[in-house]
Formats: structure tokens, sequence, C-alpha cells
């Protein structure tokens, strides 16, 4: 703020409705008809990548536009996510839907890159949220309602520092971003690499056997019925679902249900360390071991493995390994397994004439990959976690840089401004 202070030099920072500083175009509201080629078609999906987008219309359904993009207007979207905004950087052809709005700045009063950075401040989208149809699914916002946000001014010189500033957050955000980016995607090709390497086997150094030969028994599941409080409220059993089942440990679950749901429906306890494998949808062939005891609904099949036979964390690693190969087997529109599927899928085992000796391989080839595993977990929760911090803080800086003064004559003219346009 006394940077803030010292940039502005005691200079007036007015406000003003967008409306008085710039001309706000509808998108069309045709339905695009696609084309191979041709002039590119912005949407609310790629604003972030204007001209990257491999969606285009023919050069015909262009010049029926009213309203065409020039050199430093701006996008925005008013749909969904509002407030979204890109500069648009040359005078190339762009063509854009009615959930875009185009911006044309007067450039004697405001710049559009920071406009840009004004709309998605906490400034510009407490603005537009406030004017939203907050009833709509998505929320969206009018054409005539984005006029009528208010917007900090200061003089041009001082927009175009607040710009260059953002601009170097930016590209320092953003290669901060990527270096981590990178370094997650090194660490779990290394981990793959060596997952791999020790689960495979040459000819005759393993007999294959199916999960269900290694298994002692399999459990499902089953939903109570959605909406009856006596299955769920106060609920303190562990009740999992197959979008928690994600190829790690789980120590809980994010729905609890209680014993009268579990004495009048299919659900049934399932004991800890169990190797879960989801089986319907989106979601079939994903693996986790539950390290509680816990009940599951109906999509997901657990195997209780022997552990004279195999231990559960190997027969998850190989699970986790074939997961390509275990979806794969899917059936129906859905691509859905089902336990017998599941209980005929083959798996390695080493030295399986001589159980202790097999047991000591399997103890040591998971030694291995537990390591990597919590290696790879750390990297995988850790690098996301600082790419967002990373986000929070240039959005933190960018937020500060555009909080200007206003002195009680301003709050007073905004406030008239506010009930003349409400």
């Amino acid at each position: 703020m006394n940077f803030l202070e010292k940039l502005l030099d005691g200079v007036a920072v007015e406000w003003k409705n967008l409306g008085e500083v710039a001309k706000i175009y509808d998108g069309t509201h045709q339905t695009p008809k696609y084309t191979s080629s041709g002039v590119p078609f912005v949407s609310v999906q790629n604003i972030r990548n204007l001209y990257t987008t491999k969606k285009f219309i023919s050069v015909d359904d262009f010049e029926k536009y009213k309203y065409k993009p020039q050199k430093d207007d701006l996008f925005m979207t008013r749909i969904g996510d509002i407030g979204t905004c890109a500069v648009v950087e040359n005078d190339e052809p762009l063509a854009y839907y009615v959930t875009l709005t185009l911006i044309r700045v007067d450039k004697n009063s405001i710049l559009s890159k920071f406009l840009k950075y004004v709309i998605e401040s906490h400034i510009g989208k407490s603005e537009l949220y406030k004017r939203t149809l907050v009833h709509a699914a998505p929320i969206k916002i009018n054409l005539g309602e984005i006029g009528k946000i208010i917007i900090p001014i200061p003089p041009l010189e001082i927009q175009a520092e607040i710009v260059r500033i953002l601009d170097t957050f930016t590209v320092l955000t953003a290669e901060l971003t990527a270096e981590l980016t990178a370094e997650l995607t090194d660490r779990k090709k290394q981990y793959n690499y060596y997952r791999d390497r020790l689960l495979t086997f040459e000819k005759g150094e393993v007999e294959w056997k199916t999960l269900g030969d290694v298994s002692l028994k399999s459990y499902s599941g089953g939903t109570p019925t959605a909406g009856t409080s006596e299955y769920y409220d106060g609920g303190t059993i562990p009740w999992l679902r197959t979008q928690e089942v994600k190829f790690s440990d789980i120590e809980k679950t994010e729905i609890k249900i209680t014993p009268s749901a579990l004495k009048n429906s299919a659900v049934k306890w399932i004991p800890e360390n169990c190797v879960i494998i989801a089986i319907s949808g989106a979601t079939a062939g994903r693996s986790a071991i539950n390290k509680i005891p816990l009940t599951t609904n109906q999509h997901c099949c657990c195997l209780e493995i022997d552990p004279e036979k195999a231990l559960y964390r190997y027969v998850f690693h190989w699970v986790n390994l074939n997961y390509e190969n275990l979806k794969g087997l899917g059936q129906g529109a859905r691509g859905d397994l089902n336990s017998g599927i599941i209980k005929g899928f083959k798996i390695p085992i080493p030295y399986s004439s001589d159980p202790q000796k097999s047991l000591e391989e399997q103890a040591r080839i998971v030694a291995i990959l537990d390591k990597f595993d919590a290696i790879a977990t750390s990297i995988r929760e850790g690098l996301p976690r600082e790419i967002a911090l990373r986000q929070k803080q240039y959005e933190y800086y960018r937020d500060l840089l555009l909080t200007f003064p206003k002195s009680e004559e301003v709050e007073a003219h905004l406030n008239s401004m506010e009930k003349s346009h409400g």
C-alpha cells in the first residue's frame, strides 16, 4: 500500500461506470456452424488462449457479425466463471458466441490490459457478481448490467506502470508453474519406470494366477435409500463411494451411515486391508486399499487377499500398474466391470511353489514401490499445492495494486452511482 501511495503521489483516482469509458458489444446468438478452417471461434472454453482454438466458422458467416473484434479489444466471459478476460492482440478476425462480450475501451481514458486486471481482481469480480442472475444455471450476467460496474481509473501513466508490474508477476507465476509441473511429470515418469521394471518378469520366473486364486473372499456393497434421514443423520459407519477410490490408501470416507442403514440395505462391513477396485463407468479400474473397516456402495469390488498366497500391497501395486488393461475389459456403453472379470484377472506370483520365498520376494518389491509411492504422493500433493499458493500470491498482490484509496467524497459519489444504476 505504501508503494501504491508513492505511485499515485497524491493524484486522485476517478471512479466511473464501465459504460462511461467503454462500449460493450454482444456476441452472436446464432448457433455456430463449425468448419475445418476459416475464422477462429472464441468461446468460454478457450478464452485463455484465443489463438489456439481448433474451432472455426466460415468467412461468410463472420461477415454477418455486427461487432467485429479489433486490436486491444477485450473479451469477457458472461456465463459460468464470469469476468475471465483476454485482450485481442491484433486485427485478425475472431468470431465469438453470446457467452462472451466484447469490450472496446476509450483509449484516452483506460488501457485495455489495465481493465482486464481490474475486472479479474476482487474489485471487478465483486461488482460483476452483484449484478448476476444468481438463480440461473449456470449463473450469468445480462449485457446491460456489465456497463454498470464501477471501476477505478487512475491516470494512464499509472495504469501503464501497474500493467507492467502485473505482467511481470504473470510471467514469473507462469514460469514457476511450468517448472513445478515439469518436475511433477518427471517424478511420475520415474516412479512408473521403476514400478514397471519391478513388476515385469521373464518367462518361467513366475506362475500366473487369478486375483480370485489369491483371495479369501470378495465383497460388494449397496446404497442406503437416499434422503432417508435415519440412514445418514448422525451416522458413524464409514461408507465409501467409487469417486473416493483414487489409487491410494483410504483412512476415512466423506459420508457416514447409521446401523439402521447397515441393517436395512445391501451394505456390509468390509475388513481392513482389502484391495478395492471400482467397477462402474468413469471410475472403473481404479483401485485403493482401505486402512479401516468400512462399507461401500455397490460399485466397488473388494478383495480380501489370502496372506499365505500374496501380500495385499503387492496385489494393489499390480492392479494399479494394470489400470488401463483392467479398464479395457469393461462391458456395455459405460464400460462397467464386474466381480467375475476382476477375479479372473491374472497376476504374476514369484516362486509360487515356495510360499515363504514368494512372500519374501513380494515384500521386497512392495518395500521399494511403497517408498517410490510415498515420494510420488508427496510430490503429487505438494507441487499442485505449491502451484496454487503461487497463484494466490499473485492474486493477492494484484488485488493490492488495484485497491485504490477512496475519500469520503468518492464514497458518496459511488453510492449515488450505485443507486442511480441499481
